[in-house]
């Protein structure tokens, strides 16, 4: 029994790495999720600029104005791509988190599994003592009445 005692030791800090690597997931699929907004909401902002735009050229506006607009769509589209960089950095950050979430999920299994046979075997182990022991006890029984 000493074994599963040194094993549920091993397996509460299989536990502990695994609740770290979810909190540490979780706070990683935050950032993204955090990252994936502000580019759809610049996204969003660069579909208007450029309907803006377009209604400004049908419409004969001046061309300060225009080449104005032009500008800030310019600048729109630095934003996007400096900001597609970093949702992709948070995208491969959360994966490898998502990767090793998984590794100590599994590293923790192992050890319940481990755990679990070994008291199996103990409980079979202690059965077949008890069997024996019940056995023994029998034939004394039998070959006491028998001498009787």
């Amino acid at each position: 029994m000493s074994g599963t005692v040194s094993l549920s030791k091993v397996l509460q800090v299989r536990e502990l790495e695994k609740n770290n690597a979810q909190k540490a997931y979780h706070q990683s699929m935050d950032v993204f999720e955090e990252m994936a907004t502000r580019l759809y909401n610049i996204l969003k902002k660069k579909e208007a600029a450029e309907a803006t735009y377009e209604t400004d050229l049908h419409n004969g506006a001046s061309i300060n104005k225009i080449k104005q607009q032009a500008i800030h769509i310019e600048y729109i589209n630095k934003q996007i791509n400096d900001l597609q960089s970093e949702v992709q950095q948070a995208r491969n950050a959360m994966e490898q988190k998502q990767i090793k979430l998984t590794d100590a999920h599994m590293e923790m299994k192992k050890f319940e599994k481990v755990i679990q046979n070994r008291k199996l075997e103990e409980h079979e182990r202690v059965q077949r003592s008890e069997n024996i022991f019940m056995d023994e006890l029998s034939i004394q029984q039998f070959l006491g009445q028998k001498n009787r």
